[in-house]
């Protein structure tokens, strides 16, 4: 994968098109999609849902941009369902240094939009 960055508008995909990303499984989609998802779907529970398989992935740069489709959510919808998060966001926190930077300006987010308390201390 070129580590060149490129900026371009997250696309508007519909749940079938969602769907379809997750069954291909190619990780440069899968990096995407919980941005995508969290950005634009209509539906905040299908994209929360979406960000909680996600954070299973095996790649941890899925797993932290997971993370960060949950902060796109609270900050666009406005809506995440705390009990189902925090252990996610809380997990990852721990466990993938690699991203913890991510992971952390994910949490200050998803704390300051949801008025959590999430990892303060």
């Amino acid at each position: 994968m070129d580590n060149k960055r490129t900026y371009q508008p997250l696309d508007n995909l519909s749940s079938e098109e969602v769907m379809n990303v997750l069954n291909r499984n190619q990780l440069e989609e899968l990096l995407i999609l919980p941005l995508s998802v969290g950005e634009n779907h209509p539906n905040w529970k299908f994209a929360q849902d979406v960000c909680v398989q996600l954070s299973n992935h095996e790649s941890s740069d899925v797993r932290a941009n997971a993370v960060l489709g949950f902060a796109y959510i609270a900050r666009t919808k406005g809506q995440l369902e705390k009990h189902i998060v925090k252990p996610v966001v809380l997990r990852e926190l721990r466990e993938n240094h690699e991203y913890s930077w991510r992971i952390t300006d994910s949490i200050e987010d998803i704390n300051l939009f949801m008025k959590w308390n999430m990892a303060s201390k």
